[in-house]
């Protein structure tokens, strides 16, 4: 049963510090409604919804959400991770929806613009946003990561924009078929590449998903590198981010948006959270980034838009990563060893496992050895002090380029060595 949202006036998240759940939360709460939540640890995320005077509790457990509750909204991995707190759920009489079945309920009713693929979704969607908004149409967004403020002024560093017209544009996964509870106006797909193979049994079975998703897009744009040659010199380095901006300018042209419009806001978009995003730069000189790059093809490309900016003549590049899964590191083993050629030396952390059990068949220092064996130097570490106090005792200066990579918690390394926070 899809509840009627003007009735709702009290919602508990499970999962809140999570980047979509977060963004409902947010949205729920301009809209006046009682929000609270839960999630098993604090992030940038959470801090955010407690200083708009949301109640969050550190923890989980049914006996979080008050009696009187209208509607409970939980991340997709509570049914598989935390069966018993779904199970009570179900069981209670509060009306339940997944963020995924959120997400489908307040764009039904909107011009949705939906941005889903193995890579690119974020900046795509950010793209667009800034084009739409620089066009005046003043969308809603809801992107998986934190828009730029420089690319929005008037607008915090934040996953939400709530406009006021008819156009919402969003970032649709494809994890667990998320994204086929979404029925774009129009949808871009930005490429397909075998990811998420703990829920998908291969290429095939994505690929199968992208077509029921295509299917119930009203337009979908697929090829969209034609506009690759209108696209100016942008801020943000690296073939894939021009690809990104072809997509984001074919998106436009369905909406008549004129072309100057269009290439001055492209040309001015500076990148988003954690996107190869540009974080400090020491006393010594290191210039330090941070990216969310975690498939072999990411990697790749983040590498390879580092080299622009920093040729192997002019700068040395240490890479911290830590792989994001064992099946993924598992599955795409091969890829992952081959994929770090232009970085100087990589650091492995240990495989951040989230929503998985250990697997002893795979590792960071098996991933280490292959990685050498194809000619690269990497060392892996067992935790993170050891990989800190390492890299404490190395020298970095002007000549170096220093980036955390993963979708885990590489980026406390740089906090932690370089004194950021």
């Amino acid at each position: 049963m899809n509840p009627d949202l003007s009735k709702i006036k009290k919602v508990f998240f499970i999962g809140i510090g999570g980047i979509g759940t977060s963004a409902i939360a947010r949205m729920m709460h301009l809209a006046g409604k009682d929000v609270s939540g839960s999630d098993m640890s604090e992030n940038e995320l959470t801090n955010e919804l407690k200083q708009l005077g949301i109640n969050i509790t550190i923890g989980q457990g049914f006996k979080l959400i008050l009696p009187d509750t209208d509607l409970i909204v939980y991340t997709i991995a509570i049914p598989r991770y935390d069966p018993v707190l779904f199970q009570q759920v179900k069981n209670s009489n509060i009306l339940y929806k997944s963020y995924p079945e959120m997400l489908g309920l307040i764009t039904a009713n909107k011009y949705t613009i939906a941005v889903a693929g193995t890579h690119g979704k974020t900046t795509t969607t950010a793209m667009i946003a800034k084009i739409l908004i620089d066009a005046k149409l003043d969308p809603s967004v809801i992107v998986g990561s934190l828009l730029n403020p420089l690319n929005f002024p008037g607008q915090k560093k934040s996953n939400l924009i709530v406009g006021q017209s008819e156009y919402f544009i969003v970032e649709a996964c494809e994890y667990e078929r998320s994204f086929l509870n979404i029925k774009p106006k129009l949808s871009v797909i930005t490429n397909i590449e075998a990811d998420h193979l703990d829920y998908y049994k291969d290429l095939e079975d994505i690929k199968s998903a992208f077509q029921q998703f295509t299917s119930q897009s009203e337009k979908v744009i697929r090829d969209y590198t034609g506009y690759l040659n209108k696209v100016p010199k942008l801020k943000v380095p690296g073939e894939h981010n021009r690809l990104d901006a072809a997509a984001a300018y074919a998106v436009a042209k369905v909406l008549n948006i004129k072309d100057d419009i269009i290439q001055k806001s492209l040309a001015e978009f500076s990148g988003t959270w954690r996107r190869l995003e540009k974080k400090a730069e020491t006393e010594a000189g290191t210039i330090i980034y941070d990216d969310y790059a975690h498939h072999p093809t990411e990697i790749r490309a983040s590498i390879e838009a580092l080299r622009e900016l920093y040729p192997i003549s002019k700068k040395k590049i240490t890479i911290v990563f830590q792989p994001h899964l064992y099946s993924r590191t598992k599955a795409l083993f091969e890829d992952f060893a081959k994929c770090f050629k232009g970085a100087d030396r990589i650091i492995l952390l240990p495989i951040y496992f989230a929503r998985e059990d250990k697997d002893e068949s795979i590792s960071s220092g098996k991933l280490a050895e292959a990685i050498c064996k194809n000619g690269e130097k990497a060392i892996a570490f067992t935790d993170f002090e050891l990989a800190e106090n390492y890299l404490k005792g190395e020298i970095f200066d002007k000549n170096e380029v220093f980036v955390t990579m993963g979708a885990g918690e590489a980026y406390k390394v740089a906090d932690k060595v370089f004194n950021l926070t």
